[in-house]
């Protein structure tokens, strides 16, 4: 079997994934793609455009009509020349960005934007279903992931640290468990972890253990392939 040169790290909302996603390119020198920003990107624009997410005739025109980029010098994503990098954050995007996910044709539209970015190099690429779909033979593959309490204190911590004091826990709690139905129950491309995935439990993490444990593993990988990182 040929392998495709990219590292999937897959796995719920608030499970840590992005950070061990970063640190872990950081550690092997390679370039980190965060595939959730993108679909929060997309769900953060049309809703500035008042385009009804949930007409998805109107999603795809949409999608038609703008230029999204990723990874730039100066941004990490941006819609129409628009740098979203900041906003994507902000808490109700996250149901924004669960809402459109959920449509085929913005699956299609960022499967093959996501596959021209990692075309010809060693990657990590971090989202929901790159072991399963986006990079089914993706070299190595790890699903992330933490309790739903856990998850919830993150965001919760995240939030507050950005400056929103109107956060309350337990509706966290509520919005995760919420979230983690719909990205598992989904039609197009489920939250599920891939067979041949490694799990990986941030929970009560070490993270500088973690990321050491995951780069070894990576490096055996990529020699017993033939992978150059």
């Amino acid at each position: 079997m040929t392998y495709s040169s990219v590292i999937a790290i897959d796995g719920p909302s608030g499970s840590g994934k992005s950070t061990v996603a970063k640190l872990l390119a950081k550690e092997l020198g390679i370039l980190y793609i965060d595939t959730g920003a993108m679909f929060r990107a997309l769900g953060l624009a049309a809703h500035d455009a008042d385009v009804d997410l949930h007409d998805h005739q109107a999603v795809e025109k949409f999608l038609k009509e703008i230029k999204l980029e990723y990874g730039q010098a100066d941004a990490l994503v941006k819609v129409d020349g628009k740098d979203l990098s900041q906003r994507i954050r902000e808490h109700h995007v996250s149901k924004l960005a669960s809402i459109i996910s959920q449509i085929p044709v913005v699956r299609t539209m960022l499967l093959d934007f996501q596959r021209s970015i990692a075309k010809e190099k060693v990657c990590v690429m971090e989202g929901r279903d790159i072991g399963t779909i986006v990079f089914p033979d993706a070299f190595i593959k790890f699903f992330v992931t933490a309790s739903i309490d856990i998850r919830a204190q993150r965001r919760y911590d995240q939030l507050i640290e950005k400056g929103q004091s109107d956060i309350d826990l337990e509706q966290l709690i509520k919005d995760v468990k919420k979230r983690d139905e719909k990205d598992m129950g989904r039609e197009v491309a489920p939250l599920v972890k891939a067979d041949d995935a490694t799990l990986v439990d941030t929970s009560e993490m070490d993270i500088s253990k973690v990321i050491s444990t995951l780069k070894q593993d990576v490096h055996a990988r990529a020699k017993e392939v033939g992978i150059d990182l």
